[in-house]
């Protein structure tokens, strides 16, 4: 660990903890007790890199032959054409309605669209199904969330304004209930959907920072404003827009910090959000806060999407990419654990009666050591892809292994070895906020 992060205040190491650079820092202290055999609750198996490695290069060769320039980013864009292209058709339709300002209000659409969508995208659980009545396909998970989410943005839900339904603004989130949201989604006892209260109480909140930040969502509270925010923030190069992720980073990461349930962990009084206690580092805490882990998994999530977003729209670039880390969730860190190179150890977590598998919340210090040990594989597994394919990171960048490999993978494997669910290795108990 840095000592620049063991000196800081309390109110500075809360601002370090919601940093980028924080997270690999964090997660690479616990992989160190991982590789010493220290961490409380998972072994770390070393001999079994290469296979890990051996399948995600397998599932790229099959999908991409060797174009890696065809692969593309992991973002909430491939969730929503599943089965057929359904953004691409959106801002065709766009660019009839809005001539020459076509270009800029699609990509506030489309942040609009992602920023809700994400938000979400937290674990549906294995039973729920969404219908697509246009086609009459069903989807489930992150995909059926996507879609569902995407009708509910087409159909202005979170519009105020009647005459233009595709938009998000703070009026209209505001108004949002239970009842609204599991009528869109199709809850019911045969179908349901875990996490509703929570997923509603995010979209409740996020109107309410939408309201409190004009600088960064207009007086309109407007996800898709953020646009304006980081066109100030740029600088041109030739004929190129450069924009410092760490400029999109502020909006989600200190914009939307108020959307994280209370009940998160505070450091000098600052809510956190996606940072949890980590047990095993307590032995090499100097200060209150060295055993903190930050993950920040949705918003990165949402980072990735908003990047692509932006990028195909407005055709800038963002400056900084590269402190962006792996997704810490259940696909990725269950890849690691169905291929073995971590195993559980025994009688470390509770059984579930149904499942049979572990069973575990998201704040329970297993699963904080489970994801950090995916943040640093995830970088691991990236690095090695590479070296076998003596390609550099600009020719093959972690979110295209992340759509490629992990996520793909874990999803794959999943099925294989639990294919009456195709769900993840541990029971997780979500409540729609992180996973």
């Amino acid at each position: 660990m840095s000592l620049f992060a063991t000196s800081l205040s309390l109110q500075d190491k809360a601002a370090y903890l919601r940093t980028l650079p924080s997270i690999r820092e964090r997660c690479g202290r616990v992989f160190e007790l991982a590789k010493a055999g220290k961490l409380d609750y998972f072994d770390f198996h070393q001999d079994k890199e290469e296979e890990l490695v051996d399948f995600c290069l397998g599932i790229i060769q099959r999908d991409f032959g060797t174009d890696y320039s065809r692969i593309p980013p992991h973002g909430r864009w491939r969730h929503f054409d599943l089965g057929r292209n359904r953004v691409e058709p959106l801002i065709s339709k766009w660019d009839l309605e809005l001539g020459t300002e076509s270009k800029r209000e699609a990509s506030k659409r489309l942040i609009d669209l992602f920023v809700v969508s994400v938000l979400l995208d937290a674990g549906a659980g294995k039973d729920w199904v969404y219908h697509e009545k246009s086609t009459g396909e069903k989807y489930s998970r992150s995909e059926g969330l996507a879609i569902c989410s995407l009708h509910m943005f087409k159909d202005g839900l979170f519009s105020s304004l009647p005459e233009q339904r595709c938009r998000v603004d703070a009026v209209a989130l505001s108004k949002i209930t239970v009842e609204s949201i599991a009528e869109h989604m199709q809850v019911s006892e045969s179908n349901p959907l875990i996490g509703l209260d929570g997923r509603t109480s995010l979209l409740r909140n996020l109107s309410n920072a939408l309201s409190a930040s004009p600088e960064l969502f207009g007086e309109d509270g407007r996800p898709g404003n953020m646009l304006d925010f980081l066109e100030r923030e740029s600088k041109i190069q030739g004929h190129t827009t450069l924009v410092p992720l760490s400029a999109l980073w502020h909006v989600l990461i200190d914009g939307l910090n108020s959307i994280w349930p209370a009940s998160r962990t505070k450091l000098g009084g600052v809510s956190l959000g996606d940072v949890w206690p980590c047990k095993a580092l307590k032995s090499t805490s100097m200060s209150e806060g060295d055993d903190l882990v930050p993950f920040h998994k949705l918003t990165q999530w949402l980072t990735y999407s908003l990047v692509e977003a932006i990028t195909h729209t407005m055709k800038w670039t963002f400056v900084g990419m590269e402190d962006m880390t792996g997704l810490p969730e259940y696909r990725n860190g269950g890849l690691l654990l169905d291929i073995g190179v971590i195993s559980l150890k025994p009688h470390s977590l509770p059984i579930d009666e149904k499942s049979g598998l572990p069973k575990a919340a998201p704040s329970d210090p297993a699963v904080v050591e489970w994801r950090a040990l995916t943040v640093i594989m995830l970088d691991r597994i990236a690095h090695s892809i590479r070296a076998k394919l003596q390609l550099t990171p600009d020719q093959l960048n972690l979110a295209q292994v992340l759509e490629s490999a992990t996520w793909k993978g874990g999803r794959q494997i999943a099925k294989i070895k639990r294919p009456e669910t195709g769900g993840p290795p541990l029971e997780l108990e979500s409540d729609g906020t992180v996973f």
